[in-house]
Parts: structure tokens; C-alpha cells; sequence
């Protein structure tokens, strides 16, 4: 007998039918309680935060119900000195908040409310000799941080600040036998990596590079009995996946590998009938990273209530195109 498939099991009591409307309700009332506890301890994820909560909406087209103005101004208070930006007033910049920022700005129109010459900078001068992308000053790699310096850079138009070739070089050094991507050479495949590795070979134009039917059977097997997807063997499934995964397999040309109803099925069973949000399996607690990749996963998968997504970005499509970005997918 072999070991049992870690899974969950979907109650039949689950819904079936997209809540699109509670769901804008529920990312509209999350910011407005300042003085809930949970806000309150996310404040080092407070970046991330409104854009995911920006990104939901704008799918869901409702964008206009947010305070544009407040948002703005908190984004413009988090540019530091060195140019970066970071998650709240008066931490330090890092790479994931710098990109959250830029794409916010990007939904708005707006780059011109910070120093895009100085984030542009800020951003280069992270990039290492042998191409790979520290995400601030203590000096983590990880190749989570090649795809926010290139993404980041591509939206403000400069993606020629940075050493293209050697970004590339060092992204391509942690391709695995299996196909896959991790966080720096050697290091295991995992699906979130994957996303940012074939995201920044995306925008770089280099997808040639990927063995697209070896690295789309690894993100098939990431699906599970009950439909949905997990980052790596011998994991739970979770609805960030549906994102990281689908991405993934929209961008090499092989979404139509998965069981797509299935995997519907599990991305709305993560729903709260009640208050609104996604969570990451069904019955957990909502929170808006979830709700942003449970409404962009079902995009993806081709539902028309929603605005469509871009797979590299995950902006949506008008967004990126009124930027003015193309992308070479297979």
C-alpha cells in the first residue's frame, strides 16, 4: 500500500456559483477597519496588501470603489531616500513591495506620484555580479526577486537599466532535471518559483529556454483528487496555486493539460458564503491575498463575469496593454 494522497475532501454544502459581488464587498470593508487586529498585524505586508485588494477589484470591475487619493498619497509616503519603496511609512524598501507599488500605480495611471528614475536606480543597483537580484540591503537571493526587478522594470519602460543577459543566465542556472525552477541553484522546484522564473523569461523574451512538456507535466501532477493544486509533491492543495500553477501553464501553452472543472469546483468551494473572500482550502479563514488569486485563477480559467487576467502580471489584460507591454507567450 502506498502512502495516502494528502488532500482535502470538498463538502457537498460548498459553494458551487461564484459570489463575485461579496467578494468586491468583503475587499472594500477590509480596508476600512483600521483598528481590527488583523489589520493591524499586517502592516509589514500593507504594500502587498492593497495591491492584491486593488488587483480583486479591478477584476471584478469595481476598481472605482476604492479611495484612490488615500492610496496615492501612502503610496508616495513609502519611497525612501535610496528610491525603493517600502510595505508601510517607515520601513525598509524591498523588491516585492517596490513591484506591489509600481503595479499599483500602474492600475491608476498614476507612476508619476513617485520618483520612477530613483526606483529605477534603487532597483539596479540590486542586481549582482553573476545577474542574480538581492530583494534589499541584508542581501537575500532569490529568483522571486529576478521576476519583481524585471516586472517592475518593464512597467516604467527601463527594462534596460539592468544586465539583461546575466538576469537571465542566473534565472536559467536554477532550471532543475524536472523541469522546474527554485529560489537559487540546487534549491528544490516549487510552483511559486516556477511562476516567477517563467514570468521573467516571459518579459525578457528568453521562453525558448524552458522545456515547456517537462515543466507542464510537473504543474499537472500538482492537481490533486479533489481539483486542486499544490506547490510541490506531497502538499496540501491551496488556492494561491490556482494562480501560481495556472499562470504558469497559460504562459507555456499548456493550461489545457489540467481538469479545468475540477479545478473550479475547488476554487469555489473556497468561498465564504457569508462574508465574501476566498480562502485557501475550503473552510479556512478568508484574507484578501487568497480572494486576489481564487477571482484570478478562475479569469484564467476562462470565466467572462471576470475581466481577464494577464498570466504574467497579474494585472488585468487592459491594464498591460494600455502600458503598452507585449508579451511573447508560447
Amino acid at each position: 500500500m502506498g502512502t495516502p494522497i494528502k488532500d482535502v475532501t470538498i463538502p457537498d454544502s460548498a459553494p458551487k456559483t461564484l459570489l463575485l459581488q461579496k467578494h468586491a464587498d468583503y475587499i472594500a470593508a477590509y480596508g476600512a477597519k483600521k483598528d481590527d487586529y488583523e489589520y493591524i498585524m499586517t502592516e509589514y505586508l500593507r504594500m502587498n496588501g492593497i495591491y492584491w485588494g486593488l488587483t480583486a477589484m479591478s477584476l471584478a470591475g469595481q476598481l472605482d470603489r476604492m479611495d484612490k487619493a488615500e492610496v496615492l498619497e501612502f503610496v508616495k509616503q513609502c519611497q525612501q531616500e535610496c528610491g525603493g519603496i517600502s510595505c508601510s511609512v517607515g520601513h525598509d524598501p524591498h523588491l516585492l513591495c517596490t513591484l506591489s507599488a509600481v503595479q499599483i500605480l500602474t492600475l491608476y495611471g498614476s507612476l508619476d506620484t513617485v520618483n520612477t528614475d530613483r526606483v529605477v536606480d534603487w532597483v539596479k543597483s540590486l542586481q549582482q555580479e553573476d545577474g542574480s537580484f538581492i530583494g534589499d540591503k541584508w542581501g537575500e537571493v532569490d529568483t522571486r526577486f529576478s521576476f519583481c526587478a524585471v516586472a517592475c522594470l518593464s512597467l516604467l519602460g527601463k527594462l534596460n537599466a539592468i544586465n539583461i543577459d546575466k538576469a537571465v543566465d542566473f534565472v536559467l542556472s536554477c532550471m532543475n532535471f524536472d523541469g522546474g525552477f527554485g529560489c537559487r541553484p540546487g534549491s528544490e522546484s516549487h510552483s511559486g518559483q516556477i511562476y516567477c522564473c517563467v514570468g521573467m523569461l516571459a518579459i525578457t523574451g528568453r521562453l525558448h529556454h524552458i522545456n515547456a512538456d517537462l515543466l507542464g507535466w510537473w504543474l499537472c501532477e500538482r492537481q490533486l483528487p479533489s481539483g486542486g493544486l499544490n506547490g510541490r509533491p506531497e502538499k496540501l492543495p491551496d488556492v494561491c496555486y490556482s494562480w501560481w500553477v495556472l499562470a504558469s501553464l497559460k504562459i507555456i501553452g499548456k493550461l489545457h493539460w489540467i481538469d479545468k472543472d475540477k479545478l473550479i469546483q475547488f476554487i469555489l468551494a473556497c468561498q465564504d458564503e457569508e462574508t465574501g473572500g476566498f480562502a485557501d482550502r475550503p473552510g479556512d479563514m478568508v484574507d484578501p491575498f487568497h480572494t486576489l488569486f481564487g477571482v484570478a485563477g478562475l479569469s484564467l480559467l476562462g470565466d467572462t463575469t471576470i475581466h481577464p487576467v494577464n498570466p504574467v502580471f497579474c494585472m488585468p489584460e487592459e491594464t498591460i496593454r494600455k502600458v503598452g507591454i507585449q508579451l511573447d507567450l508560447l
